[in-house]
């Protein structure tokens, strides 16, 4: 249950307040606020995607609003690592304020400085590394080497007056890492012995028992998958994943394919990484999707976006026909990638219209083509007993996430008043090794809709729902303005409902008369006589029609 809205009391001195601004409650929109003495420090911005009950809506953004007029004290924004989920709305910050700065790995920045390039941002950057300290204002940052789904993640040690913060970002414990990187256990130890006041830690995986498989575990399995191939092999998967394409190379390299990257987001996050030196390319192994359609279909892998469906991305269009390359009979598609919640519906859909085409979907379900890219219980439970933490905020995973975290913590002996269930805009307060809820803001979701941002409102995709439902339906009449007398119609046009316009000539009668009845008690506005109208073909159509269609009056004056 959302718990009820009521405003912290002033930050009193030397203490520390925590405010998650996304990613409690949702998989998605990661943004933690941090103040101290007037200063703040920001963990992470990115974004949520939509799902099916919010039509046209491109990206949901934190709410800023919390920030927006304390601008100028913002310290740095600190990105734990390059996924859109973590820096997506980046750019939607700093449209606000340019100069903010950002500090992230080497990839994390790249990836985020050609988001920003699109907005015509040149942002103020500082690369760090693990091991790396710095201090912004009374904020001491010290960088810890964590292991994801993309190179170059970053936990974030939180030195203040009030006490420390580890917060994680998104990580697991992958023992057998393809870029020899480990989640750096020694420095958690050592942290843990210095004291973590409050733990920030990754949720998604909390209700997974065990330990997450080893991402090597996957390379095998698509080397097997692309051998027995008779024709084409399609790999979706998240555009950022670089360990995923690189094992996707090397199969494809391996057995004498060339690789074809499909998707704008591809191209440019594995340019970078190629750039970067975090993806190795055999030379004369990539080619032109354009140009590899001239290859032998035994002889090519297309690597894409679309993993989840996405309506507009490669893999759907594809699926739908809609795409330059047509998946046909004896073509081979590979999804590797997991499930982001909410968009199941969406990607089986897609595995429905690639098999209906000929084609053998290889996914998560039926073959081990992908692993997460956070810890299950059992890596959490090392965690706690590593660190010893004091009190326990679980973050990014949706209610049950952040339950099963912090169940986790209290079996390793964290009392229950020490590990706070909060959700996005609840306040956190911590002073004297005690974090306790003082307030809880009223956050909302900011939409981008095309080029607007927070235009939309929840009321517009209900709309939107109700348009793409149940229909639309106009009623256009005309009326003396001085008698109220109808001059002519009702006109009645009807679009994504069944039935004939001709249904609705029944409803006309009704209509006139509720008019005329309007007219005589003296109703002229014509406002409120467009009422009349709604009301009366709304019951109309709901008894005889069993629908509910947006319904639009138009009563004009003449």
């Amino acid at each position: 249950m959302p718990m009820n809205p009521y405003d912290p009391p002033a930050l009193e001195s030397g203490t520390l307040r925590v405010t998650p601004l996304g990613g409690l409650g949702e998989v998605g929109r990661n943004m933690t606020v941090f103040e101290f003495d007037g200063k703040l420090l920001i963990v992470d911005c990115g974004v949520l995607f939509p799902e099916e009950h919010q039509p046209g809506v491109d990206l949901i953004l934190p709410d800023f609003e919390p920030i927006k007029d304390r601008l100028d004290d913002i310290v740095g924004v600190v990105l734990t690592h390059g996924h859109e989920d973590h820096i997506g709305a980046v750019p939607y910050l700093l449209r606000m304020k340019r100069d903010i700065p950002l500090l992230g790995s080497g990839l994390t920045l790249a990836l985020t400085e050609a988001k920003l390039k699109e907005h015509r941002i040149k942002p103020y950057t500082l690369t760090v590394a693990e091991g790396q300290h710095e201090q912004l204002g009374d904020f001491g940052l010290e960088f810890v080497a964590v292991n994801h789904s993309i190179p170059d993640a970053l936990a974030v040690m939180i030195r203040t007056p009030a006490g420390t913060v580890l917060a994680t970002g998104d990580f697991k414990m992958d023992q057998l890492p393809l870029d020899g990187r480990l989640t750096d256990l020694r420095s958690f130890a050592r942290l843990g012995e210095e004291g973590v006041d409050l733990f920030l830690v990754d949720s998604t995986n909390a209700d997974v028992p065990g330990f997450t498989p080893t991402e090597r575990s996957i390379g095998p399995v698509l080397d097997q998958v692309i051998a027995k191939a008779p024709r084409r092999v399609i790999v979706a998967s998240f555009s950022s994943h670089v360990h995923r394409v690189q094992q996707v190379i090397d199969a494809a390299a391996a057995h004498g394919r060339r690789v074809a990257f499909l998707g704008r987001s591809m191209v440019r996050n594995m340019t970078i990484a190629e750039d970067l030196g975090y993806l190795t390319v055999p030379e004369g192994l990539l080619i032109d999707y354009k140009k590899a359609r001239d290859l032998p279909e035994d002889r090519i892998v297309y690597m894409s976006t679309g993993s989840q469906g996405e309506p507009m991305a490669v893999l759907s269009r594809m699926a739908n026909l809609d795409h330059e390359i047509e998946p046909g009979e004896g073509d081979t598609v590979i999804l590797a990638s997991s499930l982001i919640p909410g968009n199941e519906n969406a990607v089986y859909r897609v595995i429905d219209g690639l098999t209906k085409l000929g084609a053998n979907v290889v996914h998560k379900a039926n073959a081990r083509v992908h692993v997460s890219g956070h810890a299950a219980a059992g890596e959490l439970l090392y965690c706690y007993n590593i660190l010893g933490p004091k009190n326990v905020l679980p973050i990014h995973g949706e209610f049950r996430h952040l339950m099963a975290n912090a169940k986790l913590a209290q079996d390793t002996g964290i009392p229950a008043e020490r590990t706070i269930l909060g959700e996005n805009g609840t306040v956190v307060d911590l002073k004297d090794g005690i974090a306790q809820v003082v307030g809880q803001l009223d956050l909302g979701f900011v939409y981008v809709d095309g080029s607007t941002v927070g235009e939309i409102t929840d009321a517009d995709l209900k709309d939107r729902r109700i348009l793409g439902e149940e229909g639309f339906v106009s009623v256009i009449v005309v009326v003396d303005a001085a008698t109220g007398r109808i001059i002519n119609g009702p006109d009645i046009h009807a679009r994504g409902v069944a039935e004939d316009d001709a249904v609705f000539e029944d409803v006309k009668p009704k209509i006139a008369a509720a008019l005329t009845d309007a007219a005589h008690s003296g109703v002229r506005d014509p406002y409120a006589l467009s009422q009349v109208v709604r009301r009366t073909i709304g019951r109309w159509v709901n008894q005889k029609l069993r629908r509910r269609p947006m319904i639009v009056p138009l009563v004009i004056e003449a």
